[in-house]
């Protein structure tokens, strides 16, 4: 049965158990509830995309630029000569300026000929291109530009090389034409016609 003294000793050692316990208890019912009360946070990040344009547009006055985009809508070459006064060893300009339109991406050009029409003066015919600084396209700033097609070509060649041109009209390409009836050219070409259309060909760059 033990003594009384013995007695409040279990109670007291009891006690002691229960509160350890309540106590344990307590800081397991904390911990929990921290855990189950985290914060959170995003971020979140979004673009919208939109494709560019490539547009040229040209002018023969290097002042009026518009839109020539098929052969049926191709923009007439003031050439200084009329057709009827050519006459062997004679040469004629015209001016042809291309730019990007705007809004426009940059790009590059390239010069093609077309297959010459008429009733056969093209055989006749030679010509050259260059790209010149400036819109006055003659005798006197034809030398001074950079070849595009080689002087004494043949009406159906295209250019060897490409033009560069920036982005939304900031540059322009002057391309002087220079059409020649040698000297050389025969009496049965007097009469004869040709017609020509060029393609100035862009690429997005």
């Amino acid at each position: 049965m033990g003594t009384r003294r013995q007695r409040r000793e279990r109670i007291r050692l009891r006690s002691r158990r229960l509160r350890a316990l309540l106590a344990g208890g307590l800081v397991l019912g904390i911990g929990a509830t921290a855990t189950l009360a985290a914060w959170n946070d995003s971020e979140f990040g979004s673009a919208t995309f939109t494709a560019g344009r490539f547009d040229l547009v040209g002018a023969t006055d290097g002042v009026t630029f518009s839109s020539h985009v098929t052969t049926g809508a191709a923009a007439a070459l003031n050439f200084q000569l009329p057709p009827t006064a050519m006459a062997p060893g004679t040469t004629t300009y015209a001016l042809f300026s291309v730019k990007t339109a705007s809004p426009s991406v940059a790009g590059v050009l390239q010069l093609t000929a077309g297959t010459p029409g008429g009733t056969g003066l093209a055989s006749s015919l030679t010509y050259g291109v260059r790209a010149i600084a400036g819109t006055t396209c003659s005798a006197a700033t034809y030398p001074g530009g950079t070849a595009v097609v080689a002087d004494g070509s043949a009406l159906t060649a295209g250019g060897a090389s490409t033009q560069a041109v920036s982005a939304n009209g900031a540059s322009v390409v002057n391309y002087c034409f220079a059409v020649t009836l040698p000297t050389t050219a025969p009496n049965t070409a007097q009469g004869l016609t040709m017609t020509q259309t060029w393609q100035i060909q862009g690429t997005s760059s």
